[in-house]
This record gives C-alpha cells, sequence and structure tokens, in this order.
C-alpha cells in the first residue's frame, strides 16, 4: 500500500488529501500538524474549515484511509509521498521585507523529513513557493540525507476557495514538475498514478521543477490581474457614467478574453494573490527586471487604491463624517462560501471606517467573532504565523460589535457596507431594514449583489461600484 503524508491540514492540505482518500481507497493517507487544535477539529464533527462538499468527503474516508495526526515525524518516516502544505507568508523583516516569500516553515519541514526518513522518499511541494525554491529543498534534503535518495515535485494547487472540492474532484489540469532525470522522471509517473485515479491524463501536465513553480505565481497574478483591471475601469465608469456591469458584459463576450474574473468589486483578497504577486515582484526584482516588477506591482496599487476609494465613497456622502455613526458591515470573509478572512477586503475597509470613528455592527455566516476581533486588532505580520506562534486572545476592539444575521446589524445603523456576496444578501427584506435604519439610509454595495433601483424605490441612497451615480452622490465629492 502506497503511504501519502501531507504536513499542513489548512485549507490545500485538508481538502487536497481528503479528496485523494476518497478517489484512491488502496492509498493511506495521513494529514499531520503540530498545531492540536485544528487536528482535533479535523478529527470531529466540526471541521476547522468551512468549504462546501468537504464535510461528506472527510466523513467518508476518516478512520479507513484517512487519518488526522500530531505524531508528524512517526508519519512521515512512514510514508512514500510527503507533501508540504505549510505557511509562506511574505517575510516582514530582512532581506525582501515586504514581498519576499519568508520559507522558515519550509526549511524546518525539509530538515525534519531529513531527520525522519529511513527509505527513500518524494517530497512534494504542496504551498506556492518562489521559483527555484526546489533547488534550496534538494541541497538541504541531499547534505542530511545519509544515503537515503529524495526526488523533489513541484505540485501547485489552484483551488478556489468555496468551490476546493468542485474543483479537486474535476480539475482543469494537474500540473507535476520534477527533474529532468530518470529519477525525477520516476517520481513524476508515482505523483501521476495517485491522480490518474480520477483525473484522465490528457489533464495531467508535466513540465521541469521551474516551469510548474512558476506557473503557479503567473496563474494568480494573471487572475489578480483581470480583477484589478476591471476594478481600474469601475472607477472610470462611475466618472463618466458608464456601468461597469454592461462593460464587463461587452467585453467578456470576446472569446479572447472570456467572461471569468470580470466582476467589478471592492477589491481581491485571499491568501494567495497580493503574497504570490509580491514574491512575483521580488524574483523580477533579483532577476534585474524593474520594469517586469514595476507592472506586476501595480496590480497590487489598484487593488488597495479600490478598498481606499471605497472608504471615502462612504464618508464623502455621509456629510463627510462618519464618527460615532453606527455602520452595518454585510460579509467579513474575503468571497462567499468561505470562512477564509486571510486578505479579505473587509479588513482595510472596516479599518478605514474605524480609522474615522464609526461604530461597525458586523455580520457573516460563516466568520466568527473572534476571528473578526483578530484580524482587526493584529498586525498583520501576526496573522500570518501559524495558529500557535499568534497571540492568545486578541485585544477587543470597543467601535465593532459582532452580530448574529443582517436584520440586528443594520437596526438603527446610518449604512450598510456590503463586503462579501454571500447570496442570502440578495433576498434580505431590504423594506424592513430600511424601516429600522436612520434616515437619510445608505447602501454601499462593494460586491453589485442588490438591484439599486428596487432600493432607490424604498427610499435608500445606493452606491453600486462601477454603476451610474444617483443623484445625491453625484453632489457629493468622490474624495473624501
Amino acid at each position: 500500500m502506497v503511504k501519502i503524508c501531507c504536513i499542513g491540514a489548512g485549507y490545500v492540505g485538508g481538502p487536497t488529501m481528503a479528496v485523494i482518500a476518497l478517489k484512491c481507497p488502496d492509498i493511506e493517507v495521513v494529514v499531520v500538524d503540530i498545531f492540536e487544535p485544528r487536528i482535533i477539529a479535523w478529527n470531529s464533527d466540526h471541521l476547522p474549515i468551512y468549504e462546501p462538499g468537504l464535510d461528506d468527503v472527510v466523513k467518508q474516508c476518516r478512520g479507513k484511509n484517512l487519518f488526522f495526526s500530531t505524531d508528524v515525524e512517526k508519519h512521515v518516516a512512514e510514508a512514500d509521498i510527503v507533501f508540504v502544505s505549510v505557511n509562506t507568508p511574505t517575510k516582514t523583516q530582512g532581506l525582501g521585507a515586504g514581498k519576499a516569500a519568508d520559507l522558515t516553515y519550509w526549511e524546518s519541514a525539509a530538515r525534519m523529513i531529513a531527520d525522519v526518513s529511513k527509505t527513500d522518499k518524494i517530497v512534494v511541494e504542496k504551498s506556492t513557493v518562489p521559483v527555484k525554491t526546489a533547488e534550496a529543498i534538494e541541497k538541504i534534503l541531499t547534505h542530511n540525507s545519509k544515503g537515503i535518495n529524495f526526488q523533489i515535485l513541484s505540485n501547485p494547487e489552484f483551488l478556489a476557495e468555496g468551490t476546493a472540492i468542485k474543483d479537486l474532484f474535476n480539475p482543469d489540469r494537474v500540473l507535476i514538475g520534477g527533474r529532468e532525470t530518470p529519477e525525477g522522471q520516476k517520481a513524476i509517473h508515482a505523483l501521476k498514478d495517485v491522480y490518474a485515479h480520477w483525473v484522465p491524463v490528457e489533464q495531467i501536465i508535466c513540465t521541469n521543477l521551474w516551469s510548474a513553480e512558476l506557473s503557479k505565481l503567473a496563474a494568480n497574478a494573471f487572475l489578480a490581474q483581470r480583477i484589478s483591471s476591471v476594478n481600474a475601469m469601475s472607477a472610470l465608469c462611475e466618472a463618466t457614467g458608464a456601468d461597469v456591469s454592461q462593460v464587463s458584459h461587452a467585453i467578456g463576450k470576446d472569446t479572447r478574453i472570456g467572461s471569468k474574473f470580470l466582476n467589478a468589486s471592492v477589491g481581491f483578497g485571499g491568501s494567495c494573490f497580493q503574497k504570490d504577486i509580491l514574491n512575483l515582484v521580488y524574483i523580477c526584482e533579483c532577476n534585474g527586471l524593474p520594469e517586469v516588477a514595476s507592472y506586476w506591482k501595480q496590480v497590487i496599487q489598484v487593488n488597495e487604491y479600490q478598498k481606499t476609494r471605497f472608504v471615502n465613497r462612504v464618508v464623502s456622502s455621509m456629510f463627510n463624517t462618519i464618527s460615532g455613526k453606527k455602520i452595518a458591515i454585510l460579509g467579513f470573509a474575503f468571497k462567499k462560501d468561505t470562512g477564509d478572512t486571510r486578505e479579505t477586503p473587509a479588513i482595510g475597509v472596516c479599518q478605514g471606517l474605524l480609522g474615522d470613528k464609526a461604530m461597525l455592527r458586523i455580520y457573516d455566516p460563516q466568520v466568527s467573532q473572534e476571528q473578526i476581533q483578530r484580524d482587526l486588532s493584529m498586525q498583520k505580520s501576526e496573522l500570518d504565523r501559524p495558529p500557535h506562534l499568534q497571540p492568545a486572545s486578541p485585544t477587543a476592539i470597543k467601535q465593532v460589535a459582532c452580530v448574529w444575521d443582517a436584520y440586528e446589524a443594520a437596526k438603527g445603523a446610518h449604512g450598510i457596507c456590503i463586503l462579501t456576496e454571500w447570496d442570502e444578501f440578495k433576498t434580505l427584506d431590504y423594506q424592513k431594514i430600511y424601516d429600522d435604519m436612520q434616515k437619510p439610509a445608505f447602501v454601499f454595495d462593494g460586491r453589485n449583489v442588490v438591484d439599486a433601483e428596487k432600493l432607490r424605490e424604498i427610499g435608500f441612497i445606493v452606491y453600486s461600484i462601477g454603476k451610474p451615480l444617483d443623484s445625491w452622490l453625484k453632489d457629493m465629492p468622490a474624495v473624501a
């Protein structure tokens, strides 16, 4: 029986290994993590992450050929294939601070693998890493190998949170990069055989190591670039009276462009986009390509601008002051169908509103009060650490209250900011909400989920990203 061990039980490791276990009943899969509360949650009825369909997959396999454990060294030693899916946050100090990936956790994982291994192993990069990381990992393993052979593969994930299980069942492609040596090719085929249990072989792409590593960064950069492009257009649409939804629909009909990732919003989030682009910028700078680095840097700058622009619109619309005013925040996760708040634009927007002394009442169906307080009170460098290295309990922010539904959030509020496109926000009883709000009542739709005209008929003053401004907003300056 082939044995697989995955180091890291987060958003990538957990779902990926669960699907491998489901599709490959002849393979034993163990997910290991040193953070005990996370492993306890994986072994309970309340999984540590929310992802549609994940519960069913885990329950079908757990205890049969899928296991979750804190005994990292034992299971790494027994495995034939070791996936490494650990944090690679952006460095906060030292060389490359603010751009380069911090490979501390990756390096310690590699050293541990070398220490405990007594048989040959295939080591698979699953977390997103900079180009040429495999070379560094290879050196660590080789110099500590004690005669054991290690083959390094790059197998980046292309999952979208909210549809991760669907993406794993029917991937666009599986990418495997390895050395162009007989041993490297043999390792590629071993991993290819795992995925071939359910993925058509023509969708399994095999490349050299560096192409696989760079393809992941390039894919995320291209996707983020599309969002920043349409968000840049949304600002121009507001200035000219064009409708960004109509513009997106028109250009999306061009088969060379396509319709995906062309929805204007308050900005992109998630664990990958910003981190990977900063990484790309750093690699370009290190390779003497400042113009290329500058090009990709602009994608992030537009994303930051979009969040600032949204906050400025809220403040300027509400008589240029929100001090002491109650504002309802609907949605805190970076997108619907996930509880993930990493790099969510809601953090930047809420911090901007808090900076102007607003009182926030926040509702999200999948994000806990503790997580929201943690995200708003802690430094980003602290949030990027693994959970066991983060402060035990965040400082509560007095201006922030977390509530159990949208109606409670909006009660007595001066304005509503929609920051996540949860389906339930489309079907709320907005007449009831309007009746319970201060007047004039504002809705700032950062995801274009509501019918602005219907809300205006009720009496709301509505701002929708990239849509023609109503007369009230035209009279207010766009920049506070």
